[in-house]
């Protein structure tokens, strides 16, 4: 198995694991709509001989901050196609995103998970608990790439995100 970015050959693939990981359309359709708008920030799969059996989508937020405006990333939707759960794909997949996000100088990164899930790659509740954030809760976390991330502010997610139904 290999972790590689997506091409757009793997659209339709990429469409099929998340629909079948989430048992529906609507993160599917987030993930299209990503795309789409522009604010897929990061996308990769997990590509096992040639067969697509994982997905991880980074898209673009921002964090506002006492007439700042700073850009922090989303982990949304992490998904691998169910017959292929408990393999590792998705801890392959969240540390080669991080990788990629940690080379291209991003500082921070926020989920919306199960804290004993994404705890294993250092997303704490704690990070998150400063922000401002519509998804805010028990399961909202941070992971802290730089020393340089912001500590609060108000997140704005990407349009995509407001036409979840």
């Amino acid at each position: 198995m290999i972790i590689r970015a997506e091409t757009p050959a793997d659209a339709a693939g990429i469409r099929a694991i998340v629909s079948a990981a989430f048992a529906g359309d609507q993160e599917a359709d987030l993930v299209d709509d990503l795309r789409r708008d522009g604010d897929l920030l990061l996308s990769m799969v997990a590509d096992d001989s040639g067969a697509l059996v994982g997905h991880i989508a980074f898209s673009r937020v921002w964090i506002s901050h006492q007439a700042r405006r700073t850009p922090a990333v989303s982990l949304a939707p992490l998904a691998v196609v169910p017959d292929h759960g408990r393999r590792g794909i998705g801890g392959a997949l969240v540390e080669a995103g991080h990788a990629g996000l940690r080379a291209a100088g991003e500082s921070i990164i926020f989920v919306l998970g199960d804290p004993a899930y994404y705890s294993r790659f250092g997303y704490t509740l704690s990070a998150a608990a400063a922000f401002d954030c519509v998804y805010g809760g028990p399961h909202f976390q941070a992971l802290v790439l730089t020393e340089v991330a912001p500590k609060a502010g108000a997140i704005t997610y990407a349009a995509a995100f407001g036409r979840l139904q």
